[in-house]
Formats: C-alpha cells, structure tokens, sequence
C-alpha cells in the first residue's frame, strides 16, 4: 500500500509517495526516458527534478545570466547556459534551448509553467527533432491554448461558457463596442498565456481603453502575443478548477477540485482542495464537463480545466491550461498522485498509473499559500538577497522552493519565493497546519507577503469558506497594512517580548538580573487610516523557574497594565523561533533583530518594533525631540525597480489627483503610476526605455 511521508531532497521539501516492492519493479520495466531537459527555473525546475530523479532519470538545466548561481542548477545532472537574464533572451529563446537539447542529447523536454510551457510553435520544434515534449500534442495545446479558440470548442463539447465575444478584438474602439453590447463591467484578458498577465477588469468605457493598453502590451511582453478578448465580467465569483489526466491509450481521469478564489491582481495567492462551496453532484457534473473537454481535443498529459462559479453553483468555462498547475501540490497531497510522474508516463507512451475513475481518492484537505517577495499592502514585488532563509518542517507541511539563504530575487522574473501547503484530514487542522507553518517561516533581506497569508487563513471569514475573487478587495478595502492587535493578542505579545528581553538581559548581566523587571513597552497600534502609533503598555515580569535557561524553557507570571497572566518560552536566546505557551494556546514568536531600545519581532506573520524600557527610561525618552520627515508629497516615486513603458505627461502639464504619468514594468507587469494630488508637473527625470 502506498503512504505518503516528507522528505528533504537536497533543497525544497516535496511529499513523495512510497511504493510496494511489486510497484518499483513494475516501473523499472515501464521505461521512460533516460534525460530530459527542464525548460524553466526556480522552484518548478526543482520540482520536476526531484521526481525525474526519482524515477531514474537524469535531467538537464537551463539557465540565464541571473540565474548562474541558483538552486535548480545545482540539482541538475547537466546545466547549458541559454542567454542573458530577460526571459526573451533566455528562458523564452527557442534557438538556444532547442541547441541547449542537441548538445545534451535529451530525449525529452519538461516546460514547467510559464515560458514555452504552452507555445504550440516550440512543441512543433521538438516533434520535428525527434523530441518527446512532455504536455499535450500541439495540436490539443493550440486548440486549448487560445482562449478564443476554446471557449468555441469548449461549447461544441457541451461545456458551459461565459458569454463574450467569440473573436479577436481589433483595437481598443472595438472592444469598447464589444463592452457595450455585453454590458459592464467585463474582463479583458490575453489570448495566450494565463496566469494573470495580460488581464484587466474595466467598468467604463475609458476603462476599457486604458485597459486595453496595458493587457496588450503585458501580453505581448509575457507571450509574444498581443491579442485580447473580451467577455462579461461574473461578479462575486469562485475560481474553482479541475484537474485532469489523460495518457495516450484512451484514459482520461479528473480529479478533486481546487479552489483558487483568494487572488490579488488576477493571480491567485491561496488555494485550497478541495472546495467548500460544492456538493457532490456538481462537481461530477464540472468534472465530466473538464473530460468531456479534454476528449474533444484528444488531450493527453496534464492539465487544467477553470471554472467562475457563482453563488447557485453554477459554473462556467474561463481558460484550459494546458501545462502543469503552479498549485498542482494540493492535489498531490489529497490524491496521493505524483503529478509530474503523470506527464512523463503519459508522454513515454505509458498509461497512467490509475486508469479508473473511481479509483481516484479525495483524502483530506489541503491548502497552498504563494509566498512572494513583494509588499502585502499594494503587492509590489520586491528584489533582493535572501539574507536569512529558514523553511517551516512538519509532517503535515510541504514547501516547494528554489531558493535558499543567499539567493536573489531578481527584476527579470516572477517574485514568487515558494508555495507551502499544509495537509489534515479535515479543513480545520488544515488551518492550523498553514499557520504554524507560515508562523516558522523566517525570510529576511526582501519584503514578503507572510504577514497577508498568516491574516487571511486565521480570518473567520475564510475559516467558515466565505470566499470569492474579491476576497482581498473587501477584506482589505485600504490595502494591508499588517495584523491587528486586540487587547488579549497585545497582551500576550507584550508579555512575550519582555520575557525575551528578560532572558537577553539575563545572558548579557546575570549577577544583576532581579526575579522581577517593570517594563514599560511601545507597542506599535495601526489605526483606521493604516498609519501606525505606539502606546505605552506596563508590564510586570516575574520569574517563576528558579534560574533562567538561555536554552530551555522558562516559567514567567506577568501583569499586563493590570491585567495577569501565565505563560512560558522556550527559547534558545537570540535564536530566531520562541514557543510561548500561554494557558489555553501556543504562538510562535520570531525574534528577527535587537534594537537600540528593544527589539523586532514577528507575531502572526507581522513584524512589529517594539521599544523595550525601564519607566525610568521611558521618562527620559518623553524628552527627546522626534526627528523631522521628509516631505515627499510634491514627488511621484517609482515604488519599486523597472523599465519606463511610457511618460504621459511633460513639465508644464496641469494633471489632477489620479492622472496617469507613467507606466513603468516590474517582473512582467506592468504598473500605473498616477499623480497623488492636483498640480502643476515642474519636471520629468525619466524616459521610456530607461532603468529606475
């Protein structure tokens, strides 16, 4: 019988399934392919490796000028350098991975996601070379990887279609007229590609042009394809999908759903499998529709049929992906399926290795959170080197990364760190799993979104499965400023910290150190507008345990401006993790630096500066000038690195608040930037074409 366990393979940890004595024979007879070549990078190349090594296969990398030094490479048998760090240059450069394939005789090719992944035109290469190319058959992925031309299929399939216009549009005019016949608000979207490039929502009609604009020109730059179309916009949707497998023998299987609402700019941020909004019956109905799909084009290998589900369950066709899932690990974790292994079976010509339907299994839940190196508030990705970098273990949890301390996070590619996934028998334990998990995630050296994922999967509403698309924009109407703390959190945090800086003070003077320390700390307060201030919070500390361990456990009793309370750390002084055990529960509390007067630190994914005093200090502190801002509301400020696209304005220009000046390109999207106020523009320091 098969189990699932967690193992370290030489970087990211993967869930691999053990197999029976009878199975490992089996496939040692079933041969596949002796190298294949892994057209991609970061953590989705070392996912496909881990399996491909597994199976005994040897795999070959590719890689740019960025990428020289990272994870993937040193996991491959073999790595050829493909071009310069811009993915046109390198990992989306036919020639040379079509070169990079001859010169290292591999018989196949896997694209990961992104890139060439669904480029019919390099799949018609490989054939001609005499190369398996690990997917569907160019022409299911031509058929299915334009959008236009799928929502046509899938409705001869009998597979329920959102209305829209069954066409290319011609210019921004046009998809005005097409709007205003459907009716607003719509979606503009790329033909090609997917995963959230290339898609705008518009409202009006000056929305759609400005929106045509920018969906056009990120199309173009993520896919090489400029064509949008339009179609309604389903407001208050679920973004729900099903996986399916096919081989080239006539098996085509689905499996259970995701369910992938939670998203910000149109890529989504946390799934889940399976779904709580569908019964039974509608998701047999939804997966015999994806098969149905999938037979229409005579599919094979893996891929992904999405669905807008309203509030009734019904459903509608978005987009078939014709690749693997960048959340294909929740569906390996409730099926016990190695997804990978799929694909390469099925394009060796082999069946797959469960050919029935009713042997597809749903154990469980499981839950994905993307970790990106980008700001949480107005997600914009954020470069950098990973100064610290410590990944969460557990047996319920699995991180799928291509990074370790000291990696970059560069402006060429997608900001995206690692995907964790928690697995529990019910959704619940699930939740807890992520939370613990996102709780033990030390990243430093660039900002991420831990502290969004931490406050999502630990909201009530997503606890009771109230979700939608929306799900960030009505949650967090004025962005994510961080987590908030109540009177009974503030507390525990305050208890907490000053029981660490007890234990440092400890280490630093223990001849001087009394059993019990009055402290008066600056806990940071957000308020209502997001800005932060800091009130004075007295804490009482008192050391129960006889002495202090600066590597154990020690017992504390607090009054918390008044208030008591009970509780305990463990901790290894100036180690980044400490359990604080309070009464009823258990918090993970990451201290991430000292500070002149206290320390920061990480409670429920948020960091927080806390000032650490004596009252007497406190007092000194009241008379102390506070430092003069600088004013920068006369100043449009690029608020990340990138290409200029285009200036819209010119010294002289009268613009009003919200005006479009330029438009500038960070890891394949690009961004508005718009004049905070009314005013008059004195200069322009930037051109098109040119690096901030």
């Amino acid at each position: 019988m098969s189990a699932i366990l967690s193992a370290r393979l030489r970087s990211p940890r993967l869930f691999i399934r053990l197999y029976s004595q009878q199975q490992q024979q089996q496939q040692t007879a079933e041969r596949t392919f002796d190298k294949i070549l892994v057209a991609n990078r970061g953590e989705i190349a070392c996912r496909v490796m881990r399996t491909a090594r597994r199976m005994g296969i040897r795999t070959v990398a590719v890689y740019s000028d960025a990428d020289a030094d990272s994870v993937f490479v040193r996991q491959a048998d073999e790595a050829v350098h493909v071009g310069a760090a811009p993915s046109t240059q390198s990992y989306l450069n036919m020639d040379a991975i079509l070169d990079a394939i001859r010169k290292t005789g591999a018989q196949a090719v896997h694209p990961g996601y992104g890139f060439l992944s669904e480029n019919a035109q390099f799949v018609k290469q490989l054939e001609a070379a005499g190369v398996a190319f690990i997917g569907p058959r160019e022409n299911a992925l031509a058929a299915m990887g334009d959008k236009i031309q799928s929502k046509i299929i899938a409705r001869e399939a009998g597979v329920n279609t959102i209305p829209g216009f069954n066409g290319v549009v011609r210019d921004a005019a046009h998809a005005v007229e097409i709007a205003e016949d459907i009716g607003y608000p719509v979606m503009l979207k790329a033909s090609a590609g997917g995963g959230g490039k290339g898609m705008r929502v518009a409202h009006t009609a000056d929305e759609v042009r400005e929106s045509f604009v920018l969906a056009s020109d990120e199309a173009a730059s993520s896919f090489g394809d400029r064509r949008l179309l339009v179609e309604k916009f389903i407001e208050e949707p679920r973004h729900i999908e099903i996986q399916v497998l096919a081989d080239g023998q006539g098996n085509v299987l689905w499996l259970p759903e995701r369910e992938c609402s939670i998203q910000r700019r149109n890529q989504k941020v946390i799934e889940e499998a399976p779904s709580t909004h569908l019964d039974p019956e509608t998701r047999r109905r939804m997966g015999e529709q994806a098969v149905a799909l999938a037979r229409s084009v005579n599919y094979n290998s893996a891929g992904t049929v999405e669905f807008l589900v309203d509030k009734h369950r019904n459903f509608y066709f978005l987009e078939m992906n014709t690749r693997l899932q960048v959340e294909h690990p929740i569906t390996e974790l409730v099926t016990g399926l190695d997804l990978v292994e799929e694909m390469i079976r099925s394009a060796a010509g082999l069946p797959l290795t469960t050919t029935r339907q009713s042997d597809v299994r749903m154990d469980g839940w499981a839950i994905e959170a993307r970790v990106y190196a980008e700001d949480p508030d107005k997600f914009l990705p954020s470069i950098g080197t990973l100064s610290r970098y410590q990944e969460p273990a557990g047996p319920h949890v699995r991180c799928d990364s291509g990074v370790t301390e000291g990696s970059e996070i560069s402006v060429y590619y997608d900001p995206m760190i690692s995907k964790l996934s928690a697995h529990g028998p019910t959704r619940s334990s699930a939740i807890g799993a992520l939370s613990r998990a996102l709780d033990r995630y030390l990243i430093t050296g660039v900002t991420h979104n831990i502290p969004l994922l931490r406050d999502v999967v630990s909201s009530a509403a997503f606890g009771e499965g109230r979700t939608s698309t929306s799900f960030l924009a009505e949650h967090y109407p004025h962005g994510f400023k961080g987590h908030r703390l109540n009177e009974h959190t503030g507390s525990q945090l305050a208890a907490a910290t000053a029981a660490l800086q007890f234990i440092r003070n400890a280490r630093d003077n223990p001849s001087l150190l009394p059993n019990a320390t009055d402290y008066v700390l600056l806990m940071p307060q957000l308020l209502d507008d997001g800005t932060v201030s800091k009130a004075d919070t007295k804490v009482t500390l008192q050391l129960v345990s006889p002495t202090v361990s600066l590597s154990g456990t020690n017992e504390f009793t607090a009054t918390v401006n008044d208030h008591p309370l009970k509780f305990s750390v463990s901790w290894g002084v100036d180690q980044p993790f400490a359990d604080i055990h309070y009464e009823s529960s258990t918090e993970s509390l990451l201290f991430l630096t000292p500070l002149p007067l206290g320390m920061r630190v990480q409670f429920r994914g948020t960091k927080f500066d806390i000032d650490v005093m004596s009252p007497h200090q406190r007092e000194l502190q009241r008379l102390m000038k506070e430092k003069e801002r600088i004013d920068t509301s006369k100043l449009v400020l690029a608020p990340m690195p990138g290409t200029i696209i285009s200036v819209a304005v010119k010294p002289g220009d009268t613009v009003a608040e919200g005006t479009q000046v330029l438009v500038v390109e960070a890891m394949k999207m690009q961004n508005v930037l718009r004049a905070p106020r009314p005013g008059v523009v004195k200069a322009v320091h930037v051109v098109p074409g040119a690096t901030n």
